[in-house]
């Protein structure tokens, strides 16, 4: 590990944070409170898929958790294969049940870092991801990953992302640190807004919303599109 990151949480304390969570990442209603505007950029990043790929039929999902967006896309796109990558093997238990009980599609599971992905070139019409990046550390992870969709994707497919980001100005970031934690103060409380920001430091290194779409453009990506922002949260993505 870069020693940049080295206080960072590991891939180990990720997984053993998550496989014990799912119960709440099932739940639609309150598995994401702590995410701004959660139902609102599930809802866009998927549409925003239909639209660019209305004919689709493979779906990949990388860090799928418990198959939320993936249910959601479904809804749009009906019977699509889908592809579930998580570094939690429970997440990915529960997202295979849930997910099968949905489509007549062939549903395949990538347990593994998704670093580590091993990807067909020019086989998914659509990739999301949902509030995984940002466990993403150095600049060298960024464009690995982000290089690993783009040949995945057929042409004229799409990468669609709901995530944490930072900011680029740090007077900006202060800004918006304060209000996602006066957010999560009216959520719970002051001591859930403190785990929060703790578990964030620990575990997470977002990037800026301009960093990703840069280098959305760097890899290759033709089109890049902002579909919402809120305070640290956004949904975006590209078209190769």
């Amino acid at each position: 590990m870069n020693t940049a990151y080295s206080q960072k949480a590991t891939n180990e304390e990720i997984k053993a944070r998550f496989d014990h969570d799912v119960e709440r990442f099932s739940n639609l209603e309150t598995g994401q409170q702590s995410t701004i505007d959660a139902p609102i950029t599930m809802e866009l990043c998927t549409a925003a898929a239909q639209y660019i790929n209305p004919r689709a039929n493979e779906l990949l999902d990388i860090g799928c958790g418990a198959g939320n967006y993936t249910l959601n896309m479904l809804s749009k796109i009906p019977n699509l294969n889908c592809t579930l990558n998580d570094l939690s093997m429970p997440m990915l238990e529960r997202a295979k049940e849930r997910v099968s009980a949905q489509t007549n599609g062939k549903i395949s599971i990538l347990h593994d870092d998704m670093r580590n992905l091993d990807l067909p070139d020019r086989h998914f019409d659509i990739v999301l991801a949902a509030a995984t990046f940002h466990h993403l550390r150095d600049d060298a992870d960024w464009e690995l990953v982000f290089t690993k969709i783009y040949k995945t994707l057929k042409p004229g497919g799409s990468l669609w992302i709901s995530d944490l980001i930072s900011h680029d100005s740090a007077a900006i970031s202060q800004l918006f640190e304060h209000k996602y934690r006066v957010y999560l103060e009216n959520l719970m409380d002051e001591a859930y807004a403190q785990k929060v920001f703790d578990y964030i430091a620990y575990e997470d290194t977002p990037r800026s919303l301009n960093y990703q779409l840069a280098l959305l453009k760097k890899v290759g990506f033709q089109t890049t599109e902002i579909l919402h922002k809120h305070s640290n949260f956004a949904a975006f993505g590209g078209v190769k």
